[in-house]
This record gives structure tokens, C-alpha cells and sequence, in this order.
């Protein structure tokens, strides 16, 4: 019996989505998604969120989001955590924090990463360092699709669960 599952509220970013998505399969097929609505490629801005949220709390949701302006973002530069996560940095990262702190502010029972880290570091997960799997690696597999520029219009609120990762409902921004 696989993790029940838990949501998150992300970004999409459309144009490395292919090769997320491909990772995904390599690494836990499972947790792909069959719903053509979902974008593996985010950048979370707050998870896990609510399992269940109610119409008030979309409705908070609609409102934080609505409160900021899309913007562009481009992902070039490959980084690493202290855990070994290999991530993509987004710039501008100011409008995620800005997402991530108004969301936490109005979700207080829903710190980000469960206040696991002190200081957020807003990102793209790619892959876990390990045998052959490095930034040099990523950066020579993702090779043109580097930089990544796109243009944040939404945040979905996505359900992560083995055999049922989908998108339940998203809110433009601004």
C-alpha cells in the first residue's frame, strides 16, 4: 500500500513539463498523472496544503492568488540542496516568496515544508544526486531546454498520491 497522498499548491511550468514528466516515469511511474489538466514541472508555493479544503478555503485561496501579479520567470542555473536534491533555481524568485508568505499567512495550519527549514528557497525538483546524476548531468541532459522561460498566469492545487496524481482546481494570478 502506497503514501495516501497530500496536496500542494504550485506553479506550473509548462515548458520543461516533458522532460519532469519523463524523470517521473523513470523514477516512480506511479505518480504520473493520466490527467491532461496536470503539469509535473512546478515550483511549489505552499505543501502540503489542506487534504480536503472546503469552499471558504479555495475561496481564501482565489483571493491570496488573485492579489499577485503574473509574472515571467526563466530557469537556468542547476543547483543542489544539502540533502542532494538537484533543483533548477527560478528568477525572479520575489514573486514565489511573495506567493508562499501570503498563502502561509492565510493557512497558518499549513507552514511550508511543514516548517521544516528556516529560510524557503523557491525551486524546481529535477533528481536526487547520486551515482552518475550530478548538476554537470542535468545540465547536459536538460541542453536546449535551458534557459526555461515561461510566464506565471496560475496556481494549481495539485493532488500527489501513487495512481492518482491530478490537478483538482487552479486560480489565475492577478
Amino acid at each position: 500500500m502506497g503514501w495516501p497522498g497530500h496536496s500542494v499548491l504550485q506553479v506550473p511550468v509548462t515548458p520543461l513539463d516533458g522532460f519532469v514528466r519523463g524523470l517521473t516515469g523513470r523514477q516512480d511511474a506511479a505518480y504520473l498523472s493520466r490527467d491532461p489538466g496536470f503539469t509535473h514541472a512546478h515550483v511549489t508555493v505552499l505543501g502540503p496544503f489542506l487534504a480536503s479544503p472546503d469552499a471558504a478555503e479555495t475561496e481564501r485561496v482565489r483571493r491570496v492568488v488573485a492579489s499577485v501579479a503574473a509574472f515571467e520567470v526563466v530557469l537556468e542555473r542547476v543547483a543542489r540542496f544539502p540533502d542532494g536534491t538537484l533543483h533548477l533555481v527560478p528568477e525572479p524568485d520575489g514573486p514565489f516568496r511573495e506567493l508562499t508568505a501570503r498563502l502561509a499567512e492565510a493557512f497558518p495550519q499549513c507552514p511550508p515544508y511543514e516548517g521544516r527549514y528556516a529560510e524557503l528557497h523557491p525551486h524546481l525538483t529535477l533528481d536526487l544526486a547520486g551515482p552518475g546524476v550530478d548538476e554537470d548531468s542535468l545540465r547536459r541532459d536538460l541542453g536546449d531546454l535551458l534557459p526555461a522561460r515561461c510566464r506565471a498566469e496560475r496556481v494549481d492545487l495539485a493532488w500527489w498520491e501513487q495512481g492518482a496524481t491530478r490537478r483538482l482546481a487552479w486560480w489565475p494570478l492577478g
